[in-house]
């Protein structure tokens, strides 16, 4: 079938819009796993309304109105489009078009110059195979685009890759061969100059990195986006760790820096803790705690005891600089964690057993102070009890199961900030096990 016109601005536009129902009606239907153009069992409409035609709905000028009209009429009488027109406007003001059914839409891609949707896919999948072999086997990138791949070829959508955006696809790629070359917090937008010479782009890619990095890990599945670029070494702007006590790091270099001398508390370089060789604790415990209200509460708490605890606070879950430092303290000095009788609270207890030390525990975390404070509990959510009982099943948290539980049986969490602060002499936490 032979078509004499170009198309005009106006009718490009109508049919990328045709195209672009049509390929999304594929793509949730998920019913073309061969490759082979997908097949339209009913028809697909687009009211003129609906889509941006200044032209076309010119009052000054009819130019752009008689071209389009006659170039879609021509498309109607050969069987590519069905035209619909206003009530009393017949030939003058269109109100929608649509793509009639039939097998394929071979002539309306050449004719506006549009890639098929079939070598889209075509084009993606020969993408992803070549990147594939950059990323190491036991990598989430190599499972994200692993993942990616069956999905083309079951015929379902690529999300959040694109059908119809090649330079996404490439710079989402990019995106992910860059990652490792984070070895401390970066911000956004620097990371963007870095890695695109354009301080937005990251911004603009951001979602499909989230949600790439859920579908393949699942420890990051249920993570607020900030906290999972965080684990990605990604952050909005440069971080500190909050800290109290008498902290003591070695750098690489053998420099001591002793942190007792701060009071009530200080922030250290997020990004200087990549540097921290050794760390000392001059103090009985370790606590960490998830919110930054109460860990001030504590530290000037202690100013006026002698310090019992050396106080870090894990901004919800730690990020991997405050595992890391973690991670460094003697076996010797034990470590408790003191965060919400929550999801969230027993989610990161999770996390410091399994990247941090099994030995870690928990520290006002138990069901006699979810009681002596239960009158400013909050009712859980349906998600909250679906994540406590998953919780429930997790190996390293068997010892705190029966508090989840009475969580659940209550039907109640307790905020961290709801515990009245301790006094001097309450501050001893119970005796750590051997």
């Amino acid at each position: 079938m032979e078509i004499d016109f170009s198309p005009s601005s106006d009718v490009v536009v109508i049919i990328n819009s045709l195209l672009d129902k049509f390929e999304s009606r594929v793509e949730r239907d998920s019913t073309n796993p061969s490759g082979k153009p997908p097949q339209q069992a009913r028809p697909v409409k687009v009211a003129l309304a609906d889509i941006s035609l200044p032209g076309y709905f010119s009052q000054t000028d009819p130019e752009h109105r008689l071209i389009a009209n006659q170039q879609l009429q021509q498309l109607s009488k050969v069987g590519l489009l069905n035209l619909t027109w206003l009530p009393g406007e017949s030939s003058h003001l269109l109100d929608a078009v649509m793509l009639p059914p039939f097998s394929g839409q071979t002539e309306l891609y050449t004719l506006i110059q549009r890639p098929s949707i079939a070598s889209s896919r075509a084009h993606l999948e020969t993408l992803l195979r070549a990147d594939l072999f950059r990323f190491p086997p036991d990598d989430w990138r190599a499972r994200a685009a692993s993942r990616i791949l069956h999905q083309l070829r079951s015929g379902k959508s690529p999300a959040p890759f694109s059908l119809s955006d090649p330079d996404w696809n490439s710079d989402l790629l990019t995106l992910l061969q860059a990652l490792p070359g984070l070895a401390v917090e970066t911000p956004y937008r620097v990371f963007s100059v870095q890695t695109f010479n354009n301080s937005k782009r990251f911004d603009e890619l951001k979602p499909a990195l989230v949600r790439l990095a859920r579908l393949s890990n699942p420890q990051w599945k249920h993570l607020p986006a900030e906290e999972l670029l965080r684990e990605l070494n990604l952050v909005a702007n440069p971080g500190y760790i909050h800290l109290a006590g008498h902290w003591q790091f070695t750098t690489s270099e053998g420099e001591i820096l002793s942190l007792g001398g701060f009071t009530p508390s200080m922030g250290f370089p997020t990004a200087q803790a990549a540097f921290i060789h050794h760390v000392a604790i001059h103090a009985e415990f370790v606590l960490c705690i998830e919110n930054l209200t109460t860990f001030h509460e504590l530290a000037r708490a202690q100013e006026t005891t002698p310090p019992i605890f050396a106080l870090i606070c894990t901004l919800g879950n730690p990020s991997p600089a405050i595992r890391r430092l973690l991670r460094l303290i003697s076996n010797q000095t034990p470590i408790y964690l003191w965060a919400d009788l929550d999801y969230g609270g027993f989610n990161i207890l999770s996390q410091l057993r399994q990247q941090v030390s099994h030995t870690i525990q928990p520290y006002r975390m138990d069901i006699p102070t979810f009681e002596a404070h239960a009158h400013l509990s909050r009712p859980l959510s349906q998600n909250d009890v679906r994540n406590l009982k998953r919780l429930c099943l997790r190996p390293e948290l068997q010892d705190v199961r029966p508090v989840m539980e009475h969580l659940l049986k209550r039907g109640l969490k307790l905020e961290q900030e709801a515990i009245y602060q301790p006094q001097p002499q309450s501050l001893l936490p119970p005796p750590h096990p051997a």
